[in-house]
Formats: structure tokens, sequence, C-alpha cells
């Protein structure tokens, strides 16, 4: 069994859930939980949405179709998912990111992304 790394969030908090419909996650356990052999880092909790779907598609990695076979339903606006947390920078770069919810983004995705493109995409700033 792969060893998680610690459940925390990247305000230094528990780890919150990110998504149980659709199920998330790299373990599918509906949190943005990691381990060494998480190569996609996914572990930014992100909120779909049309643009950000469109851009992940141009990009190469199609999350709107369904794909039956994988049990996988595709995703809509409004969704959340564990996202890779280099998808969220390119996306951020390319200023099409989707929203993140802070407190079910792994620290570990700081190791990719710095904490200002995730605070500048949070859920709930002011201004939203």
């Amino acid at each position: 069994m792969t060893e998680k790394y610690p459940s925390t969030n990247v305000l230094g908090g528990p780890l919150t859930a990110c998504s149980m419909d659709p199920l998330t996650g790299f373990f599918r356990d509906g949190a943005c939980n990691t381990c060494a052999e998480d190569a996609g880092s996914h572990t930014v909790c992100a909120v779909m949405t049309a643009e950000f779907l469109a851009f992940s598609k141009y990009v190469g990695n199609d999350l709107s179709t369904p794909r039956p076979e994988y049990g996988f339903a595709g995703l809509v606006p409004g969704d959340r998912w564990c996202l890779c947390a280099g998808r969220f920078l390119q996306a951020h770069d390319e200023g099409c990111a989707p929203q993140v919810d802070l407190a079910a983004t792994h620290q570990r995705a700081l190791d990719i992304v710095p904490i200002e493109a995730l605070t500048a995409n949070a859920l709930g700033r002011v201004g939203d």
C-alpha cells in the first residue's frame, strides 16, 4: 500500500474534502491527498469552469469527455476536482485558472505552485 503524505492543507491546517461526487483525488478518497507515487501531484482542489475545461482539453488533458470504461463521467462547470498542480500553474499563467479551495488543497502543491498563485484564485476572495 502506498503511504500518503500527511493530510495538511496550504494554510497549515487539516486537509478538507474536495469532492465525493464526482469522486476525486489520487487515492479516489474525495481529498487531494498525495504520495511519492503521485507523479502528477493531484493536489489542487479546483472548481471547474467552462473556460478551464476548454483550456485543459486544448493542451491535451480532456477532463470533460465521459470515459465510462474508466468509470469517469466527465467534468462539468461547477464540479470540484483534485487538479494536477502543474496544470493549475499553467492555466494560471495563461489567465484561465479555476478557483481554488485552499482548505482542500494539499500543502505539497506548494512544491510546484507559488502560494500567491493559489491565493489569487482562492474561493471567497473579496470581489468574487
